[in-house]
């Protein structure tokens, strides 16, 4: 760790604050302003939307204007829809709130690229510790997250509406953090492909292992959001308390990042593809945990259990994507892969309201096991890929 990486980590911390809260009160903002209650979950699918729509210009500004530029940014775009959200509450307009999660999400665009941006601020024997480190960082948010929403959800007259203009000071601090980070330059330009800067996308979105990396990645965030953002809908249907949804969306946040600290590790000892199965083991456990029942131990339990196979899971995949380009090939390549991830994003968030108000938690969590066998085929069918190239090659 140098001190472009600690500062990196905390710019991550502040960006996963604003995204706990933003899970802890869209959805229940949502609920008391939405025509239907199907609706609730669109400011959540709003925020993801727009970072799918935005993962084309910020593959663009990262490019022309460089990775800090770019972020900051991003962080701009971040205080000034926090704004927005804030006189949605006040207004109490639906639409008005939804749009603005939409804007919010060219922020979320922007923030994904933190864990590349630090495998390039350490050497390359370190890379899988560094992403891994930066994205512990996270452990910030899942602390702040949950006590902001719950600490501003009264501040103001009309609720959460506190909660919104924190989240607006956030982004300030961030900004003010990553005015001291220095990126490495953008690498030379390969002569290789027809425009000098590697080689074509589709050819690079073709290998095998940027199919796996970006559907594990993009299957495992979308099952990880599919049952967080329905959480503090089901609990509310459940009648805990606002005070436990918090609880529990900390203790998924500590289990989201926590490992953090040592899954690069355990990365390079064991290899990318089995901390990836183990990842996926967990998720599985989590949906069993959650059919069991709907008390508030269940809950955290399984989100807790959630939050570490989706670490293991997404930590790996983006080590995995780390090998299917070149430098140059960075921007476009790190472009597609927020898309894929943006998109299942996109679907997952609209499933999650539309299933836990209409069928229920349960028939949601027995859901979620359909791309999570998905998943299994994928790494499955890699690790035999790169058995059968490994032969070869001893042949």
């Amino acid at each position: 760790m140098n001190r472009q990486l600690w500062l990196l980590t905390l710019c991550q911390g502040l960006f996963l604050t604003n995204n706990v809260t933003f899970i802890a009160i869209n959805g229940l903002v949502g609920l008391n302003l939405a025509p239907l209650g199907w609706m609730a979950t669109l400011p959540v699918m709003g925020y993801v939307v727009g970072g799918a729509l935005s993962t084309s210009l910020v593959a663009y500004t990262q490019r022309r204007f460089g990775r800090k530029t770019s972020f900051q940014l991003g962080l701009a775009v971040g205080f000034l829809s926090a704004l927005l959200c804030c006189h949605a509450a006040y207004s109490r307009n639906f639409w008005l709130l939804v749009a603005a999660t939409v804007v919010a999400g060219y922020y979320n665009a922007n923030a994904q690229l933190y864990r590349f941006a630090a495998a390039e601020l350490a050497a390359p024997a370190f890379r899988e510790k560094a992403v891994s480190w930066v994205m512990a960082g996270g452990l910030i948010g899942a602390v702040a997250g949950p006590n902001l929403a719950s600490a501003t959800r009264s501040l103001t007259a009309t609720p959460f509406a506190g909660a919104y203009l924190a989240l607006a000071a956030v982004a300030l601090l961030a900004m003010a953090l990553l005015a001291f980070i220095e990126f490495a330059p953008a690498p030379v330009k390969s002569t290789a492909g027809p425009t000098g800067t590697g080689r074509p996308l589709g050819q690079i979105m073709r290998q095998p292992v940027f199919i796996v990396a970006a559907a594990a990645g993009a299957l495992g965030y979308g099952v990880m959001n599919l049952l967080m953002a329905a959480t503090p809908i089901a609990m509310q249907i459940c009648s805990l308390p606002f005070s436990d949804v918090a609880t529990v969306l900390e203790w998924h946040v500590i289990g989201m990042f926590a490992p953090g600290f040592f899954t690069g590790h355990l990365i390079k000892r064991f290899g990318t593809l089995p901390i990836m199965a183990v990842g996926l083991a967990l998720n599985i456990v989590c949906v069993m945990v959650a059919l069991s029942g709907v008390d508030f131990t269940q809950f955290l339990v399984a989100l807790f259990l959630l939050g570490l196979g989706w670490n293991f899971l997404f930590t790996g995949s983006t080590t995995l994507a780390l090998t299917a380009y070149r430098p140059e090939e960075k921007d476009k390549a790190q472009g597609a892969l927020n898309f894929c991830v943006f998109a299942v994003l996109a679907l997952s968030s609209l499933a999650s309201g539309v299933l836990v108000t209409t069928s229920g938690w349960a028939w949601l969590n027995a859901g979620s096991l359909l791309p999570l066998g998905m998943t299994a085929l994928l790494l499955g069918w890699l690790a035999l890929s790169q058995r059968k190239l490994q032969n070869q090659r001893v042949q």
